[in-house]
């Protein structure tokens, strides 16, 4: 080996070595740490807010143990921070679109914040088998006059079954003369509260009823998701307008005769089966077997939002 190589290996050794000792030397102690943990990474206990409603039915946050339940939902969902950051740009897209359905249908607006909580804005069914944004069982969607089958789902329509959810609600609100109870008992049922209301012999009030874990935290959750959604920059979400996801616009094709293919069908609008299928979740299958004739309304995306390939 030459003289120059040896100078070499020994100059790359050294500095090996001496990124080996300062690499030891830097360790942080215990202490440096626990240090850097507390100064680089902060938890904060969060301000309840003075005053809340839902559906315009105060929240009585002068009692403790009100103001204990909601605080818990507030924690929970704002540091579960990217389940909320998602919530955040999922109802940029989805409240545009249940706003205006509530409204029609005679529901305070507040309810959107209970889609929320039912199903985190996603059609998603549940483990007992209840489906789509607001999470009706078959056997309930069926009694409001939902067509539920091997084929078609108006659970996953969310008209449809924004509608429903609003009839089944003001029949709540008309029994118990509260829409937070009739939240409550969208989650508990109606027969379930009613028997609290007796076995307790309280008024008809939410927040004076001792119920189940999950009925009792049901309306805090919602009412933690409305001070979230209402407030993000206020617990630290943050984010670009480019961030959000966007409501897209469809035009409804009537059909009232079976589709043999739903692939062929979505390309003669001009997009794929799965584009299709996206805008009409309801559509549990292939095909269409519409031998009733009955008349069905499919969405299409508009033209340059999707690209194809068609």
């Amino acid at each position: 080996m030459s003289i120059l190589s040896k100078i070499g290996l020994v100059t790359v050794l050294f500095g090996v070595s001496s990124l080996c000792v300062n690499a030891v030397q830097e360790a942080p102690s215990d202490e440096t740490l626990e240090k850097k943990m507390i100064n680089d990474y902060n938890v904060y206990a969060l301000p309840i807010p003075e005053y809340m409603e839902f559906a315009g039915e105060a929240v009585p946050l002068n009692e403790p143990d009100i103001r204990e339940r909601l605080d818990r939902e507030l924690l929970v969902n704002t540091y579960w921070q990217s389940n909320m950051l998602l919530m955040i740009k999922r109802a940029h897209k989805y409240f545009p679109v249940i706003e205006p359905l509530l409204k029609e249908h005679g529901l305070p607006d507040d309810f959107k914040y209970l889609a929320v909580a039912e199903s985190g804005l996603d059609n998603v069914r549940s483990p007992a088998g209840a489906a789509g944004f607001w999470q009706f069982l078959s056997s309930t969607g069926k009694e409001y006059g939902l067509e539920i089958n091997d084929y078609v789902d108006e659970r996953y329509n969310l008209e449809m079954a924004t509608k429903v959810a609003a009839e089944y609600l003001k029949k709540s609100k008309e029994r118990f003369g509260s829409w937070t109870l009739a939240a409550a008992a969208y989650n508990a049922g109606n027969g379930g509260v009613n028997k609290q209301i007796t076995r307790q012999k309280t008024e008809n009030d939410y927040y004076d009823l001792l119920l189940n874990d999950e009925t009792s935290r049901y309306v805090f959750r919602i009412l933690a998701f409305k001070e979230i959604l209402s407030n993000p920059k206020k617990y630290g979400f943050n984010y670009r307008d480019k961030d959000l996801y966007k409501p897209i616009p469809t035009y409804k094709v009537k059909v009232t005769t079976p589709i043999d293919d739903f692939a062929d069908f979505a390309k003669t609008h001009d997009i794929n089966y799965k584009i299709l299928k996206i805008h009409n979740p309801w559509l549990r299958d292939t095909f269409l077997k519409n031998a009733s004739g009955k008349e069905y309304l499919i969405e299409i995306p508009e033209k340059g939002y999707y690209n194809t390939g068609q």
